[in-house]
Order: C-alpha cells, then sequence, then structure tokens
C-alpha cells in the first residue's frame, strides 16, 4: 500500500518538475525573442522614432505589434538601407493605417408610420 502512495507522490512531484521546466523554457524562448526583436529595432530605427514607436505601444499595441513585425520583416529581407528617422516611420504608420482602417457605415431603417391623416 505504502509503495503505491510513494509512486503516486513520486509520479507527481515528476510531473511538476517537467511542467516547470517546460515553463522555464518557454520563459527563455519568449525572452530571447523579446530580446532579438528590440536589437532589430535598435539596429533599424533612430532614436526618435524607436521613442514614437514605444508611445504608440502604450496607446496601441496591436498597432506597434504590427508595425514592429513589419519592420522586422523588411530587415530580414533587406529592404532598409539605413536607420528609419521619425518621418520614415510616421510614414510606415500611415501606410499600416490605410491597410487596417476599418470603414463603419452608419444605415437608418426609417419606419413608417401611419397617421390618421391619410385615411380622410
Amino acid at each position: 500500500m505504502e509503495d503505491d502512495e510513494l509512486k503516486a507522490i513520486r509520479g507527481q512531484r515528476m510531473a511538476e518538475l517537467q511542467d516547470a521546466s517546460n515553463n522555464q523554457q518557454a520563459e527563455e524562448a519568449k525572452k530571447r525573442e523579446t530580446d532579438m526583436k528590440n536589437s532589430i529595432l535598435a539596429q533599424v530605427l533612430d532614436q526618435s522614432a524607436r521613442a514614437r514607436l514605444s508611445s504608440l505601444a502604450m496607446v496601441k499595441p496591436e498597432k506597434a505589434n504590427m508595425v514592429e513585425k513589419y519592420l522586422i520583416q523588411m530587415a530580414r529581407v533587406g529592404q532598409i538601407g539605413g536607420k528609419i528617422s521619425d518621418s520614415g516611420l510616421i510614414e510606415i504608420l500611415e501606410k499600416v493605417s490605410q491597410q487596417t482602417e476599418k470603414k463603419t457605415t452608419v444605415t437608418f431603417n426609417r419606419r413608417r408610420v401611419d397617421s390618421d391623416d391619410e385615411d380622410d
């Protein structure tokens, strides 16, 4: 009876250790990816453009993430010659805004009201 309990406890402990190891590996991979992203952006953007991108990330994180991925893609392909200035980043932001722009339309469904004047 005690051997079965001991085996169960050992199995549970081994599972906990493996989960902790997997979580640690995932955190390390995420940190490496973040560090790599930051180093690429530091090479591609000048100081004012990085400041603009970080302030955009505070307000609209999904849009900043899209721009960061776009810049990293351009850097990997080799489309970026030098550092991108603040004005260059503004142009990129405008392009991304045009591509992701949501056009909202409002339609009014007016109901016809029967009035007593029509019957007379």
